[in-house]
């Protein structure tokens, strides 16, 4: 720790100190701060709060003291570090309500199409390179290739095929997944493998694309993809346990402080104790535990699960349990069409027979929803469709009624699409959204995948965080990374100005919030989602001191460069988990090196579905 504090020192140019400025009294040892962090812009978060100059931190990780330069003098010791901030700005750690920080860090070593528009002999050029790449893999080593477009192929409305994929000079497996997590394309010795025939029935909540002789095509939407997944040979202990340690160094080095895991299980938590037990847990983790649809048809039995889970891994530090995660729909955006819509997709302007598929009848998920929410546990619902947020809502309504207000704090997730009438509702039942906003812009995904197939009116009220607000939802951020890149102050800054840095067109303007409201939900907002407002999320005497230095004044620069904003220093609990600029790690080196070696992007995308189905 001593060595950290030092090494930050000599990084930023400050000074550490062992003795105060001449003619200043020295603290006792009971007193005296840790660390000063000084001679800067202190944004506390607090409402209405102007910025301070400096920040105490104590010996136990709580913030001492928030205050002028002068005032926190008397903090100083004899072995107190003091960092001179040089007029930068701390702020309050992210906090990121929606990630998959282990299958972001496994993604970072696939091969990857980095969610470009690319035709499909593009792709395959992509695919032929990464097979070149590989030879000593054949004739039966797994292809994985991530971050396809699926909803991007051009022209428009091209639809893949097996064929493509057979064509190719190899006998090996090929999955070729989305970076929605809802889509893949396989080859014919991938679906062999998974003993995929013409006979195989759909799996309860996903589709096996057919041609018109009932032949499977290669393209499987939502659980109709595990299929294929769970014949590929998984990763080793050790091999998650590297990625997870790359993820939590990329989290540290943007300023992550907390995150919630998404689709946790008993691999993950293992996992995260492995990273804790090396001193490489660098934000707080939340683990939501998956609950599949005929799990939670049995409540009592699921929470005996849920309850197991929770022992056998508490008492590890910044490890935590107590959320069970469902999935309610799928995507929205062609070619999946998944998400539970009220109103049926359109095609050639005209009304199908698609609504979508909602993966919980109203029965089953109010049931559930109630036996764990009178045990005490929060219920996180991926939601993206406005069928899909009704019935998730109409189970949370359904619960507060048996069981009053508990508290619970169950969160709608996505909310891409909303029927306005339940917009009230929700601030009502004091259900909180989670909402990842770098999708609010103008791009594929929110026009040429999605307005021909829902029509203007609906394309015109997704991702409605303003209207929310303005209702009394409160609102909670994330990344829902690894289907974008990552960035976490991408939301941060599209939640404000709506558009893409790329310069397109803003989505929706109206629907953008203000700098205030976008770092509270992104901050305090997703620390209260997650029920830690008492320990972090804003800058006050006796929370714990989770902040970063940030190499910009998110709170005064033009809305739009947030999004480049880095972390210099990152500290949980008052240990210094991150320091100096962010390198950039070797995976993405090499998979932007493969990329270039194939096809290349015609236009990259910031993705507009979501999930990790």
């Amino acid at each position: 720790m001593e060595a950290s504090r030092r090494a930050v020192l000599a990084g930023l140019g400050a000074a550490a100190v062992s003795v105060t400025m001449a003619g200043t009294a020295v603290a006792s040892p009971r007193r005296s701060a840790a660390t000063v962090l000084h001679n800067g812009i202190v944004y506390t978060g607090v409402s209405n709060c102007p910025p301070a100059e400096a920040i105490a931190v104590g010996r136990d990780g709580r913030i001492l003291a928030v205050g002028t330069g002068a005032e926190l003098l008397r903090r100083l010791g004899r072995d107190t570090e003091a960092i001179d901030l040089k007029g930068g700005l701390v702020m309050p750690g992210l906090h990121d309500g929606h990630i998959h920080p282990i299958e972001g860090g496994a993604g970072l070593h696939t091969p990857s199409l980095d969610d470009a528009t690319l035709t499909v002999p593009q792709i395959i050029s992509v695919v032929t390179a990464a097979l070149n790449a590989s030879t000593g893999q054949e004739p039966d080593g797994w292809l994985q290739i991530a971050n396809w477009n699926s909803a991007g192929v051009l022209p428009p409305g091209t639809v893949v095929h097996k064929r493509d994929l057979d064509a190719l000079p190899t006998r090996r497996p090929i999955f070729v997944g989305s970076s929605d997590h809802h889509n893949a394309w396989v080859n014919s010795r991938a679906l062999a493998l998974a003993g995929i025939t013409k006979d195989t029935p759909n799996p309860p909540g996903g589709t096996i694309v057919r041609d018109a002789a009932g032949e499977p095509t290669g393209l499987l939407k939502d659980d109709a993809v595990n299929l294929v997944q769970q014949v590929i040979p998984p990763l080793t202990f050790a091999d998650l346990v590297a990625a997870a340690t790359e993820a939590y160094g990329m989290l540290a080095a943007a300023g992550v402080t907390t995150v919630m895991d998404a689709t946790a299980n008993d691999q993950h938590a293992e996992v995260f104790k492995a990273l804790a037990a090396n001193g490489k847990l660098s934000a707080r983790t939340h683990m939501a535990y998956r609950v599949e649809p005929d799990k939670a048809a049995d409540p009592k039995a699921i929470l005996a699960v849920l309850q197991a889970f929770r022992q056998r891994h508490q008492g590890v530090d910044r490890l935590s349990a107590g959320i069970a995660k469902v999935f309610m729909d799928g995507v929205i955006e062609y070619p999946a069409q998944t998400a539970a819509l009220l109103e049926p997709y359109l095609v050639d302007g005209k009304p199908s027979a698609n609504y979508g598929q909602l993966y919980f009848d109203q029965k089953t998920i109010s049931a559930f929803v109630s036996t764990l929410d009178k045990a005490g546990w929060q219920v996180h619902a991926h939601t993206i469709g406005d069928r899909a947020v009704r019935t998730a809502l109409n189970a949370y309504e359904v619960a507060r009624l048996a069981n009053g207000d508990r508290d619970n704090r169950h969160t709608l997730a996505h909310v891409q699409l909303i029927d306005p009438s339940d917009i009230a509702r929700v601030a009502r039942a004091k259900v909180l959204c989670c909402l990842q906003l770098q999708w609010a812009g103008t791009n594929f995904y929110s026009v040429d995948a999605l307005l021909p197939y829902v029509g203007a009116e609906r394309q015109g009220r997704i991702y409605a965080a303003r209207t929310l607000e303005r209702a009394g939802v409160r609102l909670t951020g994330g990344t829902d990374f690894p289907v974008d890149p990552f960035n976490p102050w991408a939301p941060v800054s599209q939640a404000i100005t709506r558009a893409f840095p790329d310069g397109s067109p803003a989505l929706h303007p109206e629907q953008g919030l203000s700098r205030e409201s976008s770092l509270r939900m992104h901050t305090f907002g997703t620390a209260f989602q997650l029920h830690q407002e008492h320990l972090t999320g804003t800058l006050e005497p006796g929370k714990q001191a989770d902040l970063v230095l940030t190499d910009r004044d998110v709170t005064r620069i033009a809305p739009a460069d947030i999004h480049n904003t880095k972390a210099l220093l990152t500290m949980v609990g008052g240990e210094i988990v991150h320091q100096g600029p962010a390198p950039v790690p070797p995976a993405i080196a090499a998979r932007n090196a493969l990329l270039a070696t194939g096809a290349p992007a015609d236009r990259r995308q910031s993705h507009a579905a979501c999930g990790h189905g």
